[in-house]
């Protein structure tokens, strides 16, 4: 007797698989780098506190996997600014998410607030893109 499987369930399992191979190129230094050189500058001592740098790189990991899974569209002739129209929604929602996390740690004067939250849509941009790059890559290896 066979067991009965969903496609939705196979499917979430095809992701997990997709993201693990993907996470596996994708180190921990690069991800508190990026993190410390572009947030230290709204705290003092140019040093992030360690919650706030696992909350950054948290989000950095979202936006990371959020762009290579819609790097197919890139593989197949899409240009990457055509690819994040498609997904601006959640990608806003990851940069909101993130700038939230920030005031909720600390409160930024409104002069502060509206550069730290540009810092955390350009935060999340970079990682996508990285993302995105990196699994047009695996496409074209043939990876997936």
């Amino acid at each position: 007797m066979n067991v009965i499987t969903s496609f939705k369930e196979k499917k979430r399992e095809k992701e997990i698989k997709y993201e693990r191979k993907l996470l596996r190129e994708l180190s921990l230094d690069k991800l508190q780098r990026k993190a410390s050189e572009t947030f230290r500058f709204f705290y003092p001592h140019d040093q992030l506190p360690a919650i706030v740098e696992d909350g950054c790189i948290d989000m950095a990991i979202e936006a990371y996997l959020l762009g290579a899974s819609y790097s197919r569209f890139g593989y197949y002739g899409e240009s990457a600014e055509r690819v994040k129209v498609r997904c601006a929604k959640q990608e806003q929602y990851l940069a909101d998410a993130l700038f939230e996390f920030f005031c909720f740690f600390s409160s930024p004067h409104e002069k502060d607030a509206e550069i730290l939250h540009d810092t955390c849509d350009c935060y999340i941009s970079y990682w996508w893109l990285e993302g995105f790059e990196t699994g047009k890559k695996r496409w074209r290896l043939k990876l997936h």
